[in-house]
């Protein structure tokens, strides 16, 4: 099929089923990586150790905030030298995508190593759950390197075309973990390290294939020493790309770490009930981000041929279907959330906390997936400044202060309401900035 065809001809339903559905598949298989860990130690049926991954989940989010500064920064970087059919240019970004995420990688194994005791303090370990969490720590700390390259090469080899192979390096890393999760878990009874080490031996693997691609596979990039420079503005061009990507990680591991402090104040078990249900609630926030971002090349592709109506009417359909995808997963959670959360863990003290917070954190369900479609909406006609804004807002500069004053105000049956009410004021915000960005489908700012 031509690809004019499908952005340009093809009825609008069809084209978002086309070029969603992959992309919503992708989302949820992420949201089962992220769920896997949490799971399979549920399974012990010791809420600590529940608590502990809970605990220590900042960490792999920041770890993926540079991983996604240098896959997503790199990936725009080597389309542009794509596009100049620059070859050098090319692997000078995959090598420098390569060697700077080792290195950040590196970096941060040594601090974790170094530095454990007062970063789990920090994070909210106690005396009952820092056994756990340092088992979990340390393992995945020498994992760094492999967590953030093998994420980043993903994005670069997917900006060559090869999506086919990015995937599949992904998959090696979600398949080898959910494996390896109940037979470290269980099986040899390690717990939470137990998890933290099939994390990592995932990662490698994939590493492995990724090497594998650049050295036999790819025409256009290479891994070799002698390609890495940061000269002619490639450590600015991509680090500036991926520059938004990473910040709002970065404040999602920030805010992650706020919430534990908070919740670890009431006891082990709210922190072990949050890290279930921030697991859970992916499904119905990814099934719309995914939807959402699976039709953003439609988008960007009729903002740039100047069809205006074909825009508008890839908005609306796509509007509508996450609002009817975000009401049915969310009444579908709500009838079976106790059914959810004894999936991961049957510690009734938890479930009884992680009910009420779910039904917290499902209260945006239904609406979130129209953020996530102004904001692309914004991205594809060259605004990603208040995108970018809206990301930061929901993340850290909203979010943070709200979590304080809720729990200041009502305790911890108000700071688990924090992030579907920032939610809401961020979809609203959403709708007012693109409705003043709208002008640039007809003028050139907004």
């Amino acid at each position: 099929m031509d690809d004019n065809e499908l952005m340009e001809k093809m009825k609008v339903p069809k084209a978002v089923a086309k070029m969603a559905i992959p992309s919503v598949i992708s989302s949820l298989v992420t949201v089962v990586y992220n769920m896997a860990d949490t799971f399979f130690v549920g399974q012990t049926g010791d809420p600590l150790q529940v608590a502990a991954v809970s605990l220590t989940n900042p960490i792999f989010i920041l770890f993926m905030a540079f991983a996604n500064m240098f896959g997503m920064g790199g990936s725009a970087a080597a389309s542009i030298a794509m596009g100049e059919k620059n070859e050098k240019r090319m692997k000078n970004v995959s090598s420098f995508i390569t060697y700077a995420s080792l290195a950040v990688g590196c970096v941060f194994a040594i601090l974790l190593l170094l530095f454990s005791r007062p970063i789990l303090n920090i994070f909210g370990a106690n005396q009952q759950t820092y056994c756990y969490a340092y088992g979990y720590l340390f393992h995945i700390s020498y994992g760094a390197p492999f967590i953030i390259w093998s994420a980043a090469a993903s994005f670069v080899v997917r900006s060559e075309g090869a999506s086919k192979e990015a995937m599949i390096g992904s998959m090696i890393g979600t398949i080898v973990n959910i494996v390896l999760d109940p037979i470290l878990i269980s099986g040899f009874h390690l717990g939470a390290a137990g998890a933290a080490i099939a994390t990592t031996i995932g990662n490698i693997l994939a590493s492995i294939y990724y090497i594998w691609y650049f050295v036999k596979k790819s025409s256009f990039f290479s891994i070799h020493i002698k390609y890495f420079q940061c000269k002619d503005k490639i450590l600015k061009s991509v680090c500036s790309s991926g520059l938004p990507t990473a910040i709002f990680s970065m404040l999602m591991s920030l805010s992650t770490i706020v919430l534990n402090q908070i919740l670890v104040a009431y006891g082990n078990e709210p922190v072990a009930a949050i890290g279930i249900v921030f697991k859970a609630n992916m499904f119905i926030t990814f099934l719309q981000m995914g939807l959402a971002n699976g039709v953003q090349p439609l988008f960007g592709y009729n903002f740039g041929s100047g069809n205006v109506e074909r825009f508008q009417s890839v908005e609306r359909y796509t509007k509508k279907c996450c609002l009817i995808v975000g009401i049915l997963a969310t009444a579908l959670f709500f009838i079976f959330r106790v059914q959810i959360l004894q999936l991961f863990i049957q510690d009734q003290k938890v479930i009884h906390y992680g009910v009420s917070m779910l039904i917290a954190y499902m209260i945006s369900g239904p609406i979130i997936g129209l953020l996530f479609v102004n904001m692309n909406c914004m991205q594809s006609i060259g605004k990603a400044f208040p995108a970018t804004i809206l990301s930061i807002l929901r993340q850290g500069l909203l979010l943070i202060p709200l979590l304080y004053l809720l729990n200041f105000c009502f305790g911890l049956n108000g700071v688990i309401y924090g992030q579907g009410l920032t939610d809401y004021i961020a979809v609203i915000l959403s709708a007012i900035l693109w409705k003043r960005c709208r002008k640039a489908l007809g003028k050139n700012q907004c």
